[in-house]
């Protein structure tokens, strides 16, 4: 009498390679467990093929801060990641086989035997993941929550917020005041709420370097470079105190190198970038001169040099400023006159500032916002002023300011004494600043007694002014 006895299958799987392999073949091996009468035991052996593979190749210029995620993210793990040699921005990412890559031809582009990934927080978390032992991603379900729920902070609430400060100013978007008052307002919540987590906490989840630890930095280390001076991220101690601890490890110096936080935040780039091509012209009286090709081969070359020369003409020509004829006043004595006296003002101050004010050689004027009506919120109001005071830093050597925001309620009134070097507003602050036509500004009179307590008020935060409190006072100097 035959028994339906079902036969038994014993299969042994050995997987060297990637670990998407050892996932397929998990998949593939189940498949047969579950999809066939007899019962099938399966054992699964991962063979490293660690020594074997050949480095993943990050597509990216060096020193680039979201190449830099994955690169950090490797020292971490052990993978073997390389940055593509001679890659050239502009050059590189327009070629055919990077297009292929990434479609829209955007840098970082991490190359993998399995296929190109692109989007650097998307090749950070593939670097990360492929030793499961390092830690980057923590330890448990919270930990993995967490982790993500700090990157995507970092990419949304920094890192863009970041971008929108710096990259108008760099001239690589449309520079708009009020939108750069938006972006800063909204860094420093983010910033704000990130001081806060790192009160009590050395890093952003559990107690070791993880993944969102290595994009935060970056995002950070960037903004520190570039824009976030010291006067700046000195209201968020323990953010400084956990980017210093964070760029400065060894896996992270090995990439970052040295970092130097920025000294000042970089001037709106001119609207005026066309004066370069008035050398053009010379093309016509070579032509005449010489013979038309020597000429032109000639020329280009010291046509091009001159061009360069004039797209960085901040550090050589001078500032119209710098030649008008001496001044008996010396605007940094009377800066810090105003920074020490903090008794007896109008005895010390007030009266120090008289007896070195030159009006032949400095101006005063007041400024008032022409649209106090939009000011009905307080914390938006003192941004608004905040950020003036920043796009002024291009001035901070020839002028002196006081900015009033002025009442108990909304709508606040926002009003302002400036000091500047020479008998007029210099005329690189209004091409510069835009900040300046939104103000109305008027010329002090100072053989106007009612017009100079004005100014020693202005100074002295006189509260009330003008008889409204004063919601804050803002010194530039």
């Amino acid at each position: 009498m035959l028994h339906n006895k079902k036969p038994q299958v014993s299969l042994s799987l050995s997987v060297s390679g990637p670990i998407s392999n050892l996932v397929h073949c998990e998949r593939s091996a189940f498949s047969l467990l579950f999809d066939h009468e007899f019962p099938i035991s399966v054992e699964l052996k991962c063979e490293s093929r660690k020594s074997e593979a050949m480095a993943l190749i990050l597509h990216s210029g060096a020193g680039n801060k979201n190449a830099n995620k994955a690169l950090i993210a490797a020292e971490y793990s052990g993978v073997q990641v390389e940055l593509v040699k001679d890659f050239q921005m502009g050059v590189s990412n327009k070629s055919p086989e990077f297009i292929k890559m990434n479609p829209i031809g955007k840098v970082p582009v991490l190359e993998t035997p399995d296929g190109p990934i692109f989007e650097s927080n998307a090749i950070a978390r593939y670097v990360a993941r492929l030793n499961s032992e390092c830690g980057l991603y923590g330890s448990t379900l919270l930990d993995y929550g967490q982790i993500e729920q700090w990157i995507d902070f970092s990419a949304n609430e920094i890192d863009a917020n970041i971008g929108n400060w710096l990259f108008p100013r760099l001239g690589f978007r449309l520079y708009l005041p009020p939108a750069e008052e938006a972006a800063i307002a909204a860094l420093k919540r983010a910033l704000g709420a990130l001081n806060t987590h790192l009160a009590s906490n050395t890093y952003l989840v559990g107690h070791g370097v993880t993944l969102a630890d290595i994009i935060m930095t970056c995002n950070l280390g960037f903004g520190f470079k570039t824009i976030l001076t010291k006067n700046f991220t000195s209201e968020f101690p323990h953010v400084e105190r956990y980017i210093w601890t964070l760029i400065n490890q060894p896996n992270f110096k090995r990439i970052w190198g040295d970092v130097t936080q920025a000294e000042s935040v970089p001037p709106v780039a001119s609207k005026k970038p066309i004066q370069p091509k008035e050398p053009a012209k010379p093309k016509e009286t070579v032509k005449t001169k010489a013979e038309p090709k020597p000429a032109k081969k000639e020329e280009v070359k010291p046509r091009d040099l001159d061009e360069e020369e004039e797209e960085a003409p901040k550090p050589k020509a001078k500032n119209p400023l710098d030649l008008l004829p001496p001044s008996k006043m010396i605007l940094d004595e009377w800066k810090r006159l105003y920074s020490n006296t903090k008794t007896n003002f109008r005895e010390v101050a007030i009266k120090g500032f008289w007896d070195m004010y030159d009006p032949e050689g400095y101006s005063l004027w007041f400024c008032d916002y022409k649209y106090n009506v939009e000011n009905t919120v307080s914390f938006v109001t003192l941004n608004k002023v905040s950020g003036f005071l920043q796009r002024m830093d291009l001035a901070r050597k020839y002028a002196f300011g006081k900015m009033l925001i002025i009442g108990a309620t909304a709508p606040y009134k926002v009003k302002g004494l400036w000091l500047f070097r020479g008998t007029e507003i210099p005329q690189f602050v209004i091409d510069e600043c835009y900040d300046m036509e939104l103000y109305d500004w008027n010329k002090v009179d100072i053989s106007d007694e009612a017009q100079k307590e004005r100014v020693n008020q202005m100074i002295e935060d006189a509260e009330p002014f003008e008889g409204e409190p004063l919601l804050d006072a803002k010194c530039f100097k």
